[in-house]
């Protein structure tokens, strides 16, 4: 057996911060627990959960006391819609809950994920989009140009779509996907795109 070739791989950037503090303070209240196990964990089996299993897991998960929970991918698939809309329409979702849907950054998902979450008290869309170099030059044959304007797009569309929701309060969060395949300075700029549509305060996160 050959041994680990270490060589092959780029190191780590540095990311130095001359001003860190955080090392010498101490937390004082619990950190925001997330859920994703409806999802991300759904996706890791080999044969995915019925809308039954999730309804199972999904009281379990609630009964466990956690307050933001990824429900799905109800764009990409009918058995996560159909759990995300008996979620609502059977009134299934404490009032101390959010919930939590991801999406790829196109019109047509955008639309349909809104769709399944009419009606929710508290929701949490999930946008991204792939920003990694291999991505960009063999996947969609775009530049850093091109890849920001499909995640700018996503954005100002998760803003319009929440608009024709006004009941629901609504909170945005963008991932470059493939992170660790992104150079560090794109990885900051797309992000930084985004939040330039969105315009967040700390009493409005998205």
């Amino acid at each position: 057996m050959k041994a680990f070739n270490h060589t092959k791989y780029r190191p780590v950037p540095p990311v130095t911060l001359r001003n860190r503090q955080w090392p010498d303070r101490t937390i004082t209240q619990a950190p925001r627990w997330a859920s994703v196990d409806l999802r991300d964990g759904n996706q890791a089996l080999l044969e995915p959960m019925s809308v039954a299993q999730k309804q199972r897991l999904w009281k379990l998960l609630v009964k466990l006391g956690l307050k933001e929970i990824e429900i799905g991918f109800p764009s990409a698939s009918q058995p996560d819609y159909d759990f995300v809309r008996w979620l609502i329409d059977n009134d299934q979702i404490p009032e101390d809950v959010t919930v939590q849907a991801l999406v790829q950054a196109r019109e047509d998902l955008i639309t349909r994920t809104f769709e399944a979450l009419k009606g929710a008290r508290r929701a949490i869309v999930h946008v991204y989009n792939s920003t990694s170099t291999i991505q960009r030059e063999r996947v969609f044959a775009k530049d850093r140009d091109g890849i920001t304007a499909i995640a700018v797009q996503g954005a100002e569309l998760l803003r319009r779509e929440a608009l024709k929701h006004p009941d629901t309060e609504w909170t945005f969060q963008y991932s470059p996907e493939s992170f660790t395949g992104t150079e560090m300075d794109f990885a900051v700029a797309i992000c930084d795109a985004v939040l330039d549509v969105w315009q967040p305060t700390p009493q409005r996160r998205c």
